[in-house]
């Protein structure tokens, strides 16, 4: 109910819908998190906090919730903010972490090198997600290829991640190699139950523009 009237622009609605489940049951973090959310949005910053802080309090080692909250920091302009929160959590709990959460956070912190050790470390378990932040933070250290073969050497055992595939096109687009990028994201919309086709097809397009084929693309 508080999705639908924050997707129909009824912010305060959405935000009392919140209040209500929390009223009920004060431990709901999600609650917390995305009425949170709302309230950055609406600029009470000071609020939204409030929730965010909460929301931490109530699983301090649950990071994919922590990482949610800095995006949604970032992308309401308080990217410095969000990163505080990440450095706050590697110099509490760095000890107990795993290479793959040490990795990932140190991702968004942009310390690259040290995501790269880490992400390295968690690599050999194969995990779909550890690949693509590995390979992510290649990208951004501006060594194309070996991100590449970071992603190609996972598809060769795993046919079935439309993710990378994905993310494999978008790396040999910065590369400048599009027929092989093309190739890529048409791989990853023959995945079955695809959670990405549209991104994918609109990456299809942009690969046919770069190499001529405007007519396919069209």
């Amino acid at each position: 109910l508080a999705t639908a009237y924050y997707k129909s622009g009824e912010l305060n609605k959405a935000v009392d819908v919140y209040n209500a489940i929390l009223a009920l049951k004060d431990t709901e973090k999600t609650a917390y998190f995305l009425r949170g959310t709302i309230r950055l949005e609406q600029g009470d910053y000071e609020a939204a906090i409030q929730d965010f802080d909460k929301t931490i309090s109530l699983n301090k080692k649950d990071y994919g919730q922590l990482i949610s909250i800095y995006q949604v920091l970032e992308q309401n302009g308080y990217k410095q903010i969000g990163q505080e929160y990440l450095q706050a959590a590697v110099e509490t709990d760095e000890k107990s972490m795993t290479d793959y959460e040490r990795g990932r956070i140190n991702y968004y912190l942009e310390d690259y090198a040290s995501a790269s050790t880490y992400l390295e470390r968690a690599r050999s378990a194969g995990d779909e997600e550890i690949i693509l932040y590995l390979g992510k933070t290649y990208e951004a250290l501006g060594d194309y290829n070996y991100a590449a073969s970071v992603y190609s050497s996972y598809l060769a055992e795993h046919t079935d991640s439309e993710q990378i595939y994905n993310q494999l096109g978008m790396c040999r687009i910065q590369m400048g190699n599009y027929e092989d990028a093309l190739q890529a994201f048409q791989a990853g919309k023959n995945v079955e139950d695809n959670s990405m086709l549209q991104t994918l097809q609109f990456n299809e397009i942009v690969a046919y523009e770069y190499v001529g084929e405007y007519k396919k693309a069209a």
